[in-house]
């Protein structure tokens, strides 16, 4: 029987301390230090949250650069990969789908950054490769931009970190509207 009793208080112990004490010192620890990341680094405009800087959205205006394509449709809560094999079918369907969508019979290669999906479906950034693709698309629509603006605007945006360099889409396109007439 004290085997028994031993058992339940460590069982209990151990319980408030890794379900209830240590959660509780992370997150305050977190929101102290760290309050925007603790707080799923959310973009809010006008007193209204719009979304997160880490959670690709679905852009499929012209008016804007596109994320990553995303098997979940860019659904934060299934996240994930197609799995579909390299062989498969309905992937190369659906890479056809997007080549004829970006440009068609263009001769300029299209990023496979656009013709794939991310692992998670959920990728927030691109590649400094795939943003200065999407330049001419952009142009097309927004009559108050430049070449060059578009390319200063990108390059004042990189983030990255060991040579890896990649821009954020959503605050990309926060951009374009802020600068739009």
């Amino acid at each position: 029987m004290l085997t028994l009793w031993q058992s339940l208080r460590m069982f209990l112990w151990m319980t408030l301390l890794t379900g209830i004490i240590y959660p509780l010192i992370v997150t305050l620890i977190a929101q102290v230090t760290m309050p925007q990341n603790a707080n799923g680094s959310l973009v809010i405009q006008n007193d209204k949250i719009i979304g997160s800087s880490l959670i690709a959205q679905n852009f499929e205006s012209n008016r804007y650069f596109w994320p990553r394509p995303s098997a979940v449709n860019h659904n934060p809560l299934p996240s994930g990969g197609s799995n579909l094999s390299p062989t498969s079918l309905k992937l190369k369907q659906q890479v056809e789908s997007r080549k004829e969508r970006l440009n068609g019979s263009s001769p300029i290669p299209i990023p496979s950054e656009l013709l794939f999906a991310s692992g998670s479906g959920l990728d927030p950034h691109i590649s400094m490769e795939t943003a200065y693709f999407q330049i001419e698309r952009i142009l097309k629509e927004r009559a108050n931009y430049t070449v060059e603006t578009l390319k200063t605007l990108i390059d004042d945006n990189i983030e990255g970190y060991f040579g890896i360099y990649y821009v954020n889409v959503l605050h990309l396109n926060l951009l374009l509207d802020r600068n739009s007439p």
